[in-house]
């Protein structure tokens, strides 16, 4: 889908394709598109200042990276996220983390830089972008990332209960996530996986009805007791197509006021939804089911 930036960027067409033989065994990043597991990967050099990039999935918008400034965010969304993680966890915390969609690898950079302690996994379900985005951009070798080749919730469900801190889902098929992974029973299974007091943070990507969002926001909060949103305004008004985040955990989020102050005061500035108003948005929305019965509402 199309992603949130914070501010304009002069974008160069990408003028030629790489096969695969080509791009193996490289020393960086070189603009061009390049066949993958799932179709077509196309990287953009973004002249936006710094050794910028702009990759795309099969013409969607899925990560940007600043090779040498792992905590430059272009993304407002991941911003968002990230803002929310620092607001939970000092920059000390041995965070353990489980990123669902690999992309490019942004956040996991990120937390790299600011949780110099953290041991985080990637999972990506395209082996092929996996070994490019190695190639080609400066993440940190495992056991800081790991990127694991596989389908997100097969890997989920094959975790050890109570194993990670942090779970965050990004995971995209074209402008949609994919259904298997918005579910009641998916939800449960990060609910699982998390320790006490983590956090379960996705990106949802809908149309200005928010009819998705909704019905996520009432899934999250019948797995979590306490749960936040953080959207721009016009999205949450129904103005635009676009990112919201949705968080849930066991114990309340967003308790400090420095992180109201931050969300506002980007260059998107965001809001954040506490539990009456998350609870008052998903009312009435259906809980996503593996399988509904013909006529339900719950």
């Amino acid at each position: 889908m199309g992603r949130l930036r914070s501010r304009p960027s002069e974008i160069a067409p990408a003028r030629r394709r790489h096969r695969q033989a080509e791009s193996a065994g490289g020393n960086g990043p070189v603009e061009g598109r390049y066949d993958i597991s799932s179709g077509e990967a196309e990287l953009v050099r973004d002249f936006d200042g710094g050794d910028a990039w702009l990759l795309k999935i099969n013409g969607v918008q899925s990560s940007h990276i600043v090779i040498g400034e792992p905590e430059r965010l272009d993304f407002e969304y991941m911003r968002w996220i990230a803002a929310l993680v620092e607001s939970t966890w000092d920059s000390s915390s041995s965070l353990r983390a489980l990123h669902l969609g690999g992309g490019a690898c942004s956040l996991a950079r990120y937390f790299a830089a600011h949780y110099p302690q953290a041991r985080q996994v990637v999972v990506e379900i395209d082996a092929k972008l996996a070994e490019l985005v190695r190639q080609w951009f400066d993440i940190p070798k495992a056991p800081l990332v790991r990127i694991r080749v596989g389908e997100a919730r097969a890997v989920t469900e094959s975790l050890t209960p109570g194993s990670r801190d942090l779970v965050i889902r990004d995971v995209f098929a074209g402008s949609r996530t994919p259904e298997p992974l918005t579910t009641l029973e998916f939800t449960e299974a990060v609910r699982r996986v998390l320790a006490p007091g983590g956090i379960y943070a996705v990106n949802c990507g809908d149309s200005p009805q928010l009819q998705l969002a909704r019905a996520e926001a009432a899934t999250i909060g019948r797995i979590f007791p306490h749960a936040v949103i953080i959207a721009d305004p016009p999205m949450l008004k129904g103005r635009r197509y676009g990112n919201i985040i949705i968080a849930g955990s066991d114990v309340p989020l967003g308790q400090d006021p420095q992180l109201v102050r931050r969300l506002l005061g980007g260059a998107v500035p965001a809001t954040l939804w506490q539990e009456d108003d998350v609870a008052g948005f998903a009312h009435g929305a259906m809980v996503l089911r593996d399988w509904t019965p013909p006529g339900s509402t719950t």
